[in-house]
């Protein structure tokens, strides 16, 4: 059977971590995109884990769109871009439409280790999925228990009646780059999201038919 082709949108931190696990893991799961012809969306910065999956990606001879906003270009941007090494980049004019447009140009969606950014745009686009906007997968790479704690939480939300427990599987736990291609190729949206009538666009992101 042949495999569905992916637009993975990685959420990432701008910064590196302090330990070089980080860095390795996202080289691994850019190398299992590659091997699986799949290309990556991400937040078009060139520090950090986005810079470190954004030149490996491109190193493997992948299609990369990084989508930042001017703002931010001075802080999560090196002085000099080479489109060689880090892929295209779209300059916009704020973090929705940056986020939109993630969105738009993506398959599935992947949250590495990061700050308060990433773990925002992963509860947002888990948040569209609960409000049925999209059905797409969302993957968290839980690098050496980096989302242990998180994942706590949301067993916790769920064990204290905040979030269902079928919509507690919107997002779904991978431990290595392998596993974490795997859960967006096999990825099954759970029942219990809500069927709502999304025919104008919310957050400026068209809901899927």
């Amino acid at each position: 059977m042949t495999q569905a082709k992916h637009s993975l949108c990685v959420f990432c931190g701008s910064s590196a971590g302090k330990s070089d696990k980080y860095a390795h893991a996202a080289k691994q799961l850019a190398q299992e995109m590659a091997a699986r012809s799949w290309d990556l969306v991400y937040g078009g910065g060139t520090t950090g884990l986005m810079g470190v999956i954004a030149s490996a990606c491109k190193e493997q001879g992948r299609h990369v769109t990084g989508i930042i906003p001017r703002a931010l270009t001075q802080r999560e941007r090196n002085a000099n871009i080479d489109s060689e090494q880090f892929g295209e980049t779209i300059l916009v004019q704020d973090m929705h439409t940056r986020k939109r447009m993630m969105a738009e140009r993506s398959t599935a969606f992947v949250s590495m280790p990061g700050g308060l950014g990433t773990l925002e745009e992963l509860f947002e686009i888990a948040t569209w999925s609960q409000l049925g906007i999209h059905e797409r997968a969302v993957v968290l790479f839980n690098v050496d228990g980096f989302y242990d704690g998180l994942i706590a939480f949301l067993d916790k939300a769920v064990a204290e009646g905040f979030i269902g427990e079928t919509q507690r599987h919107i997002i779904v736990e991978a431990k290595t780059a392998a596993e974490v291609c795997t859960a967006v190729a096999e990825y099954i949206p759970p029942s219990g999201r809500l069927n709502l009538d999304w025919k104008t666009v919310s957050a400026g992101y068209k809901a899927e038919a």
